[in-house]
């Protein structure tokens, strides 16, 4: 039977890490396209992790029958996990992605910083576009987001059409781009919507999302009420708000400085695009110092609390060439996104005392969301009339109130789908049909895998107990040769009692090999596996934690 079917494996459950599957065939060879191919980051959990990346086992095993990729936008969480994961698709590099013009720039951009990064073939599309991959037939719509060129997908097959949203809001005066395409929404439900797979970020505020422009006019009152300098930290990728944040400080007859690698890499991009035009030069930050304070507005990095960005490092007063001090401001024109709440407040804290204003957008209108509220999410179920809808992009609270709105509104077939659930969406009603393997994975410098292979799991247990070696040395009669050596890292130095706990542990080492029958200590292995449980009975007594012990026993 020919079956049409939807596959989550990120992002419908979570916020980021977007990878969507639509199947079409037979179940035994069918075709499949991927849409989006996205990171999340590590928190505090995760020490030493780079990117948090979706387990694509499944697809990694049909990749015979992978038929393309296409990506929506060029956020992190949509595109960010193509370089990790390109060569598990496709291992001799032949598989074409399909991005717009400004995506296919990021990813230039991100592969000319990242050492040994593949060489990725690129197919350039536009909004307004149809193109074919395999037995799917694909037209980009123009909608508006929070960065340039993000569009939905019609994917057309024979079993039906399905609408895949992406990221998306019905800004009607957007600080860049096109508006979302109204017409074409409409012009879909006319020609009959099988399934609308929908973003569910917002999907839990009622009423509409402000426009961008007045974000813009939001930001220009700030700035041009400050006394002193103004520093506006924002997404990286948000060319529009960086775009209208340059305006308002031209208004107000400031230069612009761009401050954090990442910043400038989109600017670089935009400005390759014609997105800056209008836009006098940048600063550079040797010239930072030459300006009256009155006079200059920062662009940075840092919005999240990352501590090597830029924004933490002015905090700290780490910067040589630029500083910020009492009496100037600095405007979170972003969201927290959760997880990064400590970090955040602790930079906000740090600039606090040192006298620096901080406004947020609980003080005044700097920052908007670029996904769709109820209001807008009606609107398009009106617009496009869909017999099913999935909710997708958000978690367990955003899908669930998602779900309820979409049935509130007469959408006749609501599927409740999770990471890894396969959905038929055609033929017959649709259901949840299998659950294929799902999960994380992480890349960790160099290396790509699941918690064993990076070895994540004894980097949580170091963070909390520490570790100690211990090296013993045996002669030919199985005597202690010469005294063991105990190092113990991250351990406290003394017990409850004052006693050192490395001499504590010393005798525990000694201890258990005395007590050991000379026959028994033969064993290598033996001496090892009853050293390493003495140690840690040794440590769990003294200090009530058991640390990661690694013993190597030798014969002279």
């Amino acid at each position: 039977m020919t079956e049409l079917v939807f596959v989550p494996l990120g992002g419908v459950g979570e916020i980021g890490m977007n990878f969507a599957l639509y199947g079409y065939g037979p179940k035994e060879r069918r075709q499949w396209l991927i849409v989006d191919c996205g990171v999340t980051f590590p928190g505090p959990d995760l020490p030493g992790v780079d990117l948090v990346l979706p387990d694509i086992r499944f697809i990694e095993a049909e990749r015979k029958n992978l038929a393309g990729i296409v990506i929506t936008h060029a956020h992190e969480d949509h595109y960010g996990a193509l370089l990790a994961l390109y060569e598990k698709l496709s291992p001799d590099g032949a598989m074409p992605v399909h991005m717009t013009p400004f995506g296919a720039g990021m990813l230039e951009a991100k592969a000319q910083g990242e050492h040994g990064a593949p060489k990725i073939p690129v197919e350039i599309y536009d909004g307004g576009q149809r193109f074919t991959i395999g037995p799917f037939e694909i037209e980009a719509i123009a909608v508006t987001h929070s960065i340039p060129e993000p569009v939905s997908l019609a994917i057309r097959t024979p079993a039906g059409m399905v609408l895949h949203t992406g990221d998306w809001k019905n800004d009607t005066d957007p600080a860049l781009g096109p508006l979302t395409d109204e017409p074409r929404f409409r012009a879909l439900g006319d020609e009959g919507l099988l399934a609308l797979v929908c973003d569910s970020t917002n999907a839990m505020r009622e009423g509409e999302s402000p426009s961008e422009r007045q974000v813009s006019e939001g930001l220009a009152e700030v700035i041009t009420n400050a006394s002193g300098r103004v520093a506006v930290t924002t997404f990286s990728s948000n060319v529009g708000r960086i775009k209208s944040i340059a305006e308002a400080a031209q208004t107000a007859g400031r230069r612009v400085l761009l401050m954090g690698r990442s910043m400038k890499r989109v600017v670089d991009v935009a400005t390759d695009l014609g997105y800056m035009e209008g836009l006098d030069p940048f600063l550079g930050e040797d010239e930072f110092g030459h300006i009256p304070r009155n006079q200059v507005v920062i662009i940075l990095t840092g919005s999240q609390g990352e501590p090597r960005a830029a924004l933490a490092k002015l905090g700290r007063d780490e910067m040589r060439d630029v500083k910020l001090t009492a009496g100037d401001t600095v405007v979170y024109s972003s969201r927290t996104i959760p997880g990064n709440e400590k970090a955040i407040l602790e930079t906000k804290n740090r600039l606090i005392d040192m006298g620096i204003e901080v406004i947020e957008d609980t003080d005044a209108l700097v920052h908007v969301s670029g996904h769709p509220r109820r209001n807008e999410l009606r609107q398009m179920y009106k617009w496009t009339r869909p017999k099913i809808g999935v909710p997708v992009h958000g978690e367990a609270a955003h899908l669930a109130a998602h779900a309820k709105l979409m049935r509130e509104e007469g959408i006749a077939d609501v599927m409740d789908a999770r990471n890894g659930d396969m959905v038929r969406l055609a033929p017959g009603a649709p259901e949840i049909i299998d659950d294929v393997p799902h999960g994380q994975i992480f890349k960790d410098g160099k290396i790509i895998g699941d918690d064993d292979a990076v070895g994540v799991n004894d980097r949580r247990r170091l963070s909390f107990a520490g570790h100690v070696s211990v090296s013993v040395i045996l002669d030919r009669k199985q005597e202690i040769a010469a005294e063991p050596q105990v190092v113990a890292i991250g351990l406290p130095r003394a017990d409850a009692h004052g006693e050192d706990l490395e001499d504590i542990l010393f005798e525990a080492v000694v201890g258990a090999v005395e007590s050991m029958p000379r026959g028994r200590r033969k064993d290598l292995d033996a001496v090892e596996d009853a050293v390493g449980r003495a140690v840690r009975a040794a440590a769990r007594n003294a200090w009530g934690k058991k640390p990661l012990v690694t013993v190597l026993v030798d014969r002279v």
